[in-house]
């Protein structure tokens, strides 16, 4: 009687889809929880109230062998996955950042390096200003010559081609103007980019010089040598 009251239990725990009941019952055990009354119930295979419970199983001494978390709901199963999402996603970032920072330390040897890639990438940008300028100077020659030229038409109508050259002057002046102002921001910009890398390579070196001291303070020092006696 004994074996078809197990084998019972045994397809009803398989037809309700209680996964986190024991796939055999052990001889001698006991399995026990928490009733809907809150009262205990207890039974040599898993009693039919303890499905979808925290249940434990005791020896014949009532000792605690095993504890069976009760199924997870569908919120706590979101819940641990979107923890999950973020670990992965800091350790994603972590392991980008160590990426980053061991490349900043095999760029530079010092932070005179940053300061000379800076000053490169500043004086770079200084020559493409000044090119600009050139150009928008000489637009602004222009535009005062056609300027000085339309005093002759105050009273009577502008050449068509005068008209077009200043039309294409002031147009020629906005786009060098608008070139400059971007090479301003790229210097800017430049600098953000060195300021950021000068302060992590500050960051990086002084860590990795705290490690170096502390490993050199915590290695024992080699045991003075006797003096030979005489």
């Amino acid at each position: 009687m004994k074996f078809c009251s197990t084998f019972l239990a045994t397809v009803l725990v398989c037809a309700t889809g209680a996964s986190f009941a024991p796939l055999s019952y052990a001889a001698g055990s006991t399995y026990c929880c928490s009733g809907a009354n809150g009262r205990r119930v207890c039974g040599d295979i898993l009693p039919q109230e303890c499905y979808g419970r925290v249940y434990r199983e005791v020896d014949s001494g009532g000792n605690l062998l095993r504890q069976f978390e009760a199924p997870l709901t569908g919120e706590q199963i979101a819940q641990r996955q979107a923890e999950a999402q973020r670990k992965k996603e800091e350790e994603h970032a972590a392991m980008e950042q160590r990426r980053k920072d061991q490349a900043l330390l095999n760029t530079y040897a010092n932070e005179k390096d940053i300061d000379f890639m800076r000053n490169r990438a500043l004086a770079e940008v200084d020559t493409a200003i000044a090119e600009i300028q050139k150009k928008l100077n000489e637009a602004l020659k222009h535009k005062q010559i056609f300027a000085e030229e339309l005093e002759f038409y105050k009273k009577k109508p502008v050449p068509s081609a005068l008209a077009e050259q200043i039309k294409a002057t002031d147009s020629e002046i906005k786009t060098q103007q608008i070139a400059v102002d971007a090479k301003l921001k790229e210097k800017e910009k430049i600098n953000i980019h060195f300021d950021e890398h000068k302060k992590r390579y500050q960051e990086l070196t002084l860590s990795n010089k705290g490690k170096s001291d502390e490993m050199a303070n915590s290695t024992p020092s080699a045991a003075p040598t006797s003096a030979r006696s005489r």
